[in-house]
C-alpha cells in the first residue's frame, strides 16, 4: 500500500460502499484470492464516471467483473461497457456475475489477448479503464491511443506496484525486473507523449488519469 495505513483507514471509514451484489462479490474475491480494485480507487473511478459521464467504455482486465459491474451501476443508465480477459476460468465466472447482475445486456466481454483485440476494434471509447498484466501496459499504449477521442479518459492502476517502481531495478526481485522496467517505461511516456495530459495519483497501488489532447 502507497499511503500510510491509518491515512487509507481514516478515508476508507467516510466509504458509503455500493450495492449489496457488489458488497457480497468483493468479499468472494478476497476470500478467493482475486485481485479487485480497492475502496479508494472504487470511489476515485466512481467520481471519474459522475463528472465524465462516458457512454462507451472500455476495460483491459475483466477478472471476474468486479470493476466492469462498478462501472455500469454507477455509470450513465445508456452507456456500454467492453470488457477484455483472457484468463479462461475466470471469463465464465465473469459472464454468469454480469447475468445475475442482470447486465449481459450493457456488458460485452471480448475473450483472448488484449494485445490482439484492441487492434481489431474500431471507434472510440470515452472512458478506458487499464487493469490487466502491468507488464503489458506500455504495448497495450498505441492502440489505446488509437481508441481514444480528443477528451478521452485513460485510466491506468497499480502503476506504482507497491512501491517497488520507486526502486532501483537491483532492489527488486530479478523476476520482477522486466516488469518494473516496463512500468517506468510505461509512466515516462504517459507523462512525455505529447497527445495526453497525464497525473500520477497515490490512490490505492498507484493510478494514472490521462486525457487526450487535440
Amino acid at each position: 500500500m502507497i499511503t500510510e495505513e491509518r491515512v487509507s483507514t481514516f478515508i476508507n471509514s467516510f466509504d458509503t460502499g455500493n450495492s449489496p451484489f457488489l458488497n457480497e462479490l468483493e468479499q468472494f474475491a478476497l476470500k478467493t484470492n482475486v485481485p479487485v480494485i480497492r475502496p479508494q480507487m472504487q470511489s476515485f473511478i466512481k467520481l471519474l464516471l459522475a463528472m465524465k459521464q462516458p457512454k462507451r467504455i472500455l476495460e483491459v482486465g475483466t477478472a471476474i467483473g468486479f470493476s466492469a459491474l462498478l462501472m455500469s451501476e454507477y455509470g450513465p443508465q445508456d452507456c456500454r461497457i467492453t470488457t477484455i480477459e483472457k484468463y479462461e476460468k475466470r471469463i465464465p465466472v465473469a459472464k454468469e456475475n454480469f447475468k445475475k447482475a442482470g447486465r449481459e445486456e450493457q456488458i460485452t466481454l471480448l475473450e483472448g489477448d488484449a494485445a490482439q483485440i484492441l487492434k481489431k476494434l474500431d471507434g472510440y471509447y470515452d472512458f478506458i479503464f487499464m487493469d490487466a498484466a502491468k507488464g503489458q501496459y506500455i504495448h497495450f499504449l498505441p492502440d489505446i491511443l488509437k481508441l481514444m477521442p480528443e477528451g478521452g479518459i485513460l485510466i491506468s492502476d497499480n502503476v506504482l506496484q507497491d512501491g517497488d517502481v520507486m526502486e532501483s531495478r537491483f532492489a527488486v526481485t530479478r523476476r520482477d525486473r522486466t516488469i518494473h522496467s516496463r512500468m517506468r517505461e510505461y509512466l515516462y511516456e504517459l507523462k512525455h507523449n505529447e497527445a495526453l495530459l497525464t497525473d500520477i495519483l497515490p490512490i490505492g497501488d498507484g493510478v494514472t488519469v490521462s486525457v487526450k489532447l487535440k
